[in-house]
């Protein structure tokens, strides 16, 4: 009876240890070929739980945020128990219109009282695009439910902004003293696209755009801790290249006289300023890529 006791203790704890990687319920904690994963902002969970316990007055539940500072998608397909494609990704478009109403101008005709003068139609359309793409490979170490991961990344980002301007107005210089001059009228044709042309004069925007691109390559380390079954609580630090241009372009309008006291409708275009970053460093100077060391909880399934 000593012996059978004996065994089935022993029996008992190797189990024990074989189960760690388990739950009471038998669901493994780690990761398996073909499991897909995704990864939010730790932080909210963390600051809620120590508000919980510290008994902070109004605690505010937690949200699902974006694990990156650049507010991609961030996801994982695991090859194996020990390799998985990771990847980051954001696609986003917006666009937003306005109009005003102003007087019409270049018109001769009075309206007599109470018939309304002639409006025309201002309108500012403007739109943005913000991409952020990354892809790589991950590979893993460790055997208990502290795991152990490094790997690298290749990322890609762009983004760009465009404001055009029409305005019912249209600009004329006319000899006929008949026919009034169309100028450019702080009033009736700001907004928010007044400026000065280069010889001075009061000129309007036709349009302006902005445009950026960063192209970078990362190395990581990072570990995790599965504290529930397929959920894990970790972080990583990064080092690579970071490559930034940006340039800006605005087209004007305007009205003025050259030096024969002729007068004319112009237009140019403005070239603004323009930048080329290179950077190799952390994470934090890296804005294809996010984690910047703060912690993720990884959700597999």
């Amino acid at each position: 009876m000593k012996k059978i006791i004996l065994l089935m203790g022993g029996i008992s704890f190797g189990t024990l240890f074989a189960q760690d990687l388990k739950s009471e319920k038998g669901e493994a904690y780690l990761p398996v070929a073909e499991e897909w994963a995704i990864g939010i902002d730790a932080a909210p969970y963390l600051n809620y739980l120590g508000n919980m316990f510290g008994k902070t007055a109004n605690n505010v539940a937690p949200t699902w945020n974006y694990s990156t500072v650049n507010n991609t998608i961030f996801g994982k397909y695991f090859v194996s128990e020990k390799m998985a494609y990771r990847a980051s990704i954001r696609l986003g478009f917006g666009s937003n219109t306005q109009t005003m109403k102003v007087a019409q101008r270049g018109n001769a005709t009075i309206t007599e009282y109470p018939t309304q003068n002639p409006m025309v139609e201002n309108k500012m359309k403007a739109g943005q695009t913000n991409v952020g793409i990354a892809a790589g490979l991950e590979w893993r170490k460790g055997s208990t439910r502290l795991q152990g991961y490094y790997g690298a990344e290749i990322g890609f980002a762009m983004n760009s902004g465009k404001n055009v301007y029409t305005y019912g107005n249209a600009l004329k210089i006319d000899d006929d003293a008949a026919t009034p001059d169309v100028t450019v009228d702080p009033i009736d044709d700001d907004m928010g696209s007044l400026t000065t042309d280069s010889h001075g004069n009061l000129a309007r925007i036709k349009d302006d755009k902005t445009s950026g691109i960063g192209v970078g390559v990362r190395g990581f380390i990072g570990a995790e801790y599965f504290i529930l079954p397929k959920i894990s609580i970790g972080g990583e630090f990064g080092w690579g290249f970071m490559l930034n241009t940006m340039k800006m372009t605005t087209n004007i309008e305007s009205t003025g006289a050259n030096t024969s006291g002729n007068n004319f409708v112009g237009s140019e275009t403005v070239e603004g300023g323009k930048a080329l970053g290179v950077n190799v460093d952390t994470d934090a100077q890296n804005t294809v890529f996010g984690g910047i060391g703060q912690l993720r909880i990884t959700l597999h399934f």
